[in-house]
């Protein structure tokens, strides 16, 4: 039985590292790698190394992307359970800069398969589970079958509503216990769904209080938490569930580390966090929330995605316990 469920996508990353991010129209050399990803895949890397018993739902493509997903989630020792797929396993492109700023484009392929149907044979794995996590990297119909089986069987669900450009729909939010998207993820739902129209880069000058009335109109009943960045992250419970902590918003600073490559590093928050919620639901969420922040932190200090998510035991080494 797995103590966190993860629903989502894998891709093959295929990675170029350059002195700065290409502009239009310009040809600049960098240096390649390729390797795992995918918001799911990274996140349920970072759930398991983080010490969650994690299974991971998704699509894959009969091919080396495939069996690469396969292999990587039995050396980290979690179970994957995939939809085959007549389209290519999922993949990315991806470019990261000298400061480690990276732009991203996906091809979902075998992502974009991942159907209701299968996450319905799965309801027994879904409602066994303390934790469910998801993105919208896979169709959101199928993320929203997924929410749905959670939260009849009692399970925490937690959805990261990303990428910003993702459908997303009030339907699959409300079913959200608790919602995680960044600033540029926040500012794109909140014109899609409450109306208002905020710039990204502005949301983390907001004063906490307009910040909280904002993810009240977004998730009323819910738990919002905005990541930040190099600016650390904000929460925003109702007011009549504040999942153990003492005020209904609150900021947690950035730690100090040093940043090589932020690729998947909302993928590392969002595992650890599922992680640090499975195993002590009744510990305060704050200190679920900080764990997973310097969880993420870490996490950019080593380049590539999945393969740079730390293990509970270098959080602790490095942060104390």
């Amino acid at each position: 039985m797995s103590s966190v469920v993860v629903v989502g996508s894998f891709n093959v990353d295929h990675v170029w590292r350059c002195d700065s991010l290409p502009a239009p129209g310009a040809t600049i050399i960098g240096r390649y790698s390729t390797g795992p990803g995918g918001k799911g895949f990274n996140q349920a890397v970072a759930a398991a190394r983080s010490g969650a018993a994690t299974t991971f739902l998704c699509a894959l493509g009969e091919d080396a992307g495939g069996a690469m997903a396969r292999a990587l989630a039995g050396e980290d020792g979690f179970q994957l359970t995939a939809e085959g797929s007549d389209q290519p396993t999922g993949s990315g492109g991806i470019y990261v800069d000298a400061h480690g700023r990276n732009t991203i484009v996906i091809g979902p392929g075998a992502n974009a398969a991942l159907s209701v149907d299968f996450i319905q044979q799965q309801r027994a794995a879904i409602g066994a589970a303390a934790v469910l996590l998801a993105q919208l990297e896979s169709p959101v119909e199928t993320i929203e079958a997924a929410l749905i089986s959670a939260r009849e069987a009692g399970v925490l669900t937690v959805l990261n509503a990303a990428p910003a450009n993702a459908p997303s729909t009030i339907g699959v939010l409300k079913h959200a216990n608790i919602l995680t998207p960044n600033e540029t993820e926040f500012a794109a739902l909140l014109a899609r769904h409450v109306g208002e129209r905020i710039e990204a880069d502005d949301v983390a000058t907001l004063d906490g209080g307009s910040l909280h009335a904002l993810c009240r109109k977004l998730l009323p009943d819910g738990t919002v938490v905005v990541t930040l960045g190099a600016v650390g992250v904000y929460v925003s419970h109702a007011d009549d569930a504040l999942r153990g902590d003492s005020q209904a918003y609150y900021r947690i600073a950035a730690e100090q580390v040093q940043t090589v490559d932020t690729t998947g590093a909302g993928d590392a928050f969002n595992g650890a966090l599922a992680a640090a919620l499975a195993d002590n639901p009744a510990a305060a969420f704050a200190q679920h929330v900080r764990f997973a922040n310097r969880y993420a932190a870490l996490s950019t200090e080593l380049p590539g995605a999945a393969q740079s998510m730390p293990r509970a035991a270098d959080v602790a080494a490095r942060f104390g316990g």
